[in-house]
């Protein structure tokens, strides 16, 4: 796959109205050049991404032998350790499991639209990106590029790409019926604000699942960035509506400020309401009641993702797009002991 000519020193000096000798000075701290016009420089050359290009250049000549991996949902956050997350964590130390298996060597490489860019970002053989956003300017970014890539989650705006590994709803339906099994008949959805197809495809499955079952739908959604605190606010707005029967919540975290909040105000989980959560986490294993999860499985998802990227690189065949299953962890928070005979 070819790679689209980089930028150079000209166009730095071409946009930022200087000459390349001042452009060297600038970029080497060099010279006696005004502050402002140093600054303006060092921008020019930030917004061209021309500091890591110009590495670039010289290294894509023969594959390095070494992916990327952008992970857009912690990006966002601006946050790389998310404490009692620990999807993103298992996510990617399986891929450089998978990579070092295969011979590749894997990166986490941050933003890549904010400056500065790693030097080495745009010299990488391939990238896979996590959770793109819909029309995601770093996957726009790597076509410009040139850049193989895949990613995990489907960038929805992107509806005839078939490079994506993403998960089924198998498990999903499975929650909700197991609620609903539970006596629920009245069970709200929690969703992230993030613009990915996460959390699209939950909401569009969940109403999907409800209608078939003749049960009516229930939407809120809290800022992944929100983390507990954000679910704390979910149900407290809850006991404001009225509660539901079950609420079903898309992160971890949300669902753990869930159960804080509703047994903080004397709401019995799982007697009053059950609570489960999308995705596992080790806040919802630890939550007091441990809280009913999916479990993604991120080994398989990393492993796929990068045996596809492979094949993108190299020019094989790629599958149309790769759904891989779930599986539904039932805890305590969704389990009611069956009443006594007396």
């Amino acid at each position: 796959m070819g790679r689209r000519r980089g930028h150079t020193i000209e166009d730095v000096a071409r946009a930022a109205g200087v000459s390349i000798s001042a452009v060297s000075f600038a970029l080497n701290d060099k010279g006696n050049l005004g502050a402002a016009t140093r600054a303006r420089i060092k921008q020019a050359a930030a917004d061209l991404d021309y500091q890591a290009d110009a590495l670039a250049r010289g290294l894509r000549r023969m594959p390095m032998g070494t992916i990327g991996i952008v992970v857009r949902p912690l990006d966002a956050l601006g946050e790389y350790a998310l404490g009692g997350v620990d999807f993103f964590s298992r996510l990617i130390a399986a891929a450089a499991v998978a990579g070092m298996d295969r011979g590749l060597g894997v990166m986490l490489v941050p933003n890549l639209l904010k400056s500065p860019v790693p030097a080495f970002a745009y010299a990488l053989d391939g990238y896979v990106v996590v959770d793109p956003e819909v029309d995601d300017p770093v996957v726009r970014r790597l076509e410009e590029r040139g850049i193989p890539y895949v990613s995990i989650g489907r960038d929805v705006a992107r509806p005839d790409s078939t490079r994506w590994v993403a998960c089924d709803d198998r498990a999903l339906r499975e929650a909700l019926g197991h609620v609903v099994s539970a006596g629920a008949r009245d069970v709200a959805l929690v969703t992230g604000t993030d613009a990915n197809a996460w959390n699209q495809e939950l909401e569009l499955a969940y109403r999907s699942w409800m209608t078939g079952a003749g049960l009516g739908h229930r939407v809120l959604s809290a800022p992944e960035a929100a983390g507990i605190p954000g679910g704390r606010a979910v149900a407290a707005r809850l006991l404001g509506e009225g509660l539901p029967d079950a609420v079903l919540c898309a992160t971890g975290r949300q669902a753990v400020g869930v159960v804080e909040e509703l047994t903080g105000r004397g709401v019995g989980v799982p007697s009053r309401v059950l609570v489960a959560t999308a995705s596992d986490s080790e806040h919802a294993r630890l939550s007091a009641p441990a809280v009913t999860a999916i479990d993604m499985h991120p080994e398989g998802l990393a492993a796929s993702a990068v045996d596809m990227l492979q094949d993108v690189i190299h020019g094989r065949p790629v599958p149309e797009g790769l759904r891989l299953p779930t599986t539904l962890l039932p805890r305590a928070s969704t389990h009611r002991p069956a009443p006594e005979e007396g």
